[in-house]
């Protein structure tokens, strides 16, 4: 599939590998197999049921589901059954429910190894928030994709000049895109890894005197090329939409 719509695509068309995470909710239920307490981030509560890792591939115009997996939790005490003993330790099954108990971040990897493994290949990775953090930017960034996710105001430090600041500190000192109505300004920094990175503010379309950090391992990716791509993150929706009402 992705082979025909390659050829039908420019070549200096941008093409992204998807990371989305959304919650398969089990609330009614009481035996299922690894069924656990799952923190929801669209309603910042925990709920009885699963996480769904999805990994897509898009050009900006055609969405392709690559691979999935369907997580319990990595912490035990939120995990409200266990594997059922009379499960083959050598079946596949058994395998993937290992697979279930896998931290997001290293299940994340998983994926895009999978599909690097199967010739399936992008210029970018795409992340939201949550998935956005040092470790694993570095370790997606070292098997040869360049990273652009969503990040957060919290604790983290970027080294700048000397000096390790926060991102409401880079933003005072990132250089204005002046005339531009999403992008407002950029800067370039370092993670506490070693690995450089370009940081770029925009508007938050939703809150006008608020403003959002995309961060892109691509240092020479322009400001508005990074808000382009973060919007190949759309294609996916309708696919999601589709899957969430299976489900649900």
């Amino acid at each position: 599939m992705i082979r025909r719509v390659k050829q039908t695509i420019s070549k200096r068309r941008v093409t992204v590998f998807i990371v989305d995470d959304s919650i398969y909710s089990r609330n009614r239920s009481k035996s299922v197999e690894l069924l656990a307490k799952v923190f929801d981030h669209s309603t910042r509560q925990f709920v009885n049921g699963f996480q769904r890792l999805t990994l897509g591939w898009s050009d900006g115009f055609t969405f392709v589901p690559i691979d999935f997996a369907l997580l319990s939790s990595a912490n035990q005490k939120n995990r409200l059954n266990e594997i059922h003993s009379s499960i083959d330790k050598r079946t596949t099954g058994y395998k993937r429910r290992l697979e279930a108990l896998e931290a997001k971040p290293n299940m994340v990897l998983k994926l895009v190894e999978h599909a690097l493994d199967k010739g399936i290949f992008a210029d970018y990775v795409l992340m939201d928030t949550w998935f956005t953090h040092a470790p694993l930017v570095e370790k997606i960034h070292s098997k040869g994709l360049f990273v652009i996710g969503m990040v957060k105001q919290l604790k983290q430090r970027y080294l700048f000049n000397g000096e390790r600041l926060t991102l409401e500190q880079l933003y005072r000192k990132a250089k204005r895109d002046i005339g531009k109505k999403e992008t407002l300004g950029s800067i370039h920094a370092t993670l506490h890894t070693g690995l450089p990175v370009k940081i770029v503010f925009v508007r938050n379309r939703n809150n006008q005197s608020e403003w959002l950090a995309i961060l892109s391992t691509d240092t020479t990716l322009s400001m508005k090329k990074s808000f382009e791509s973060m919007g190949c993150v759309g294609t996916s929706k309708p696919f999601l939409n589709s899957v969430n009402r299976f489900y649900i």
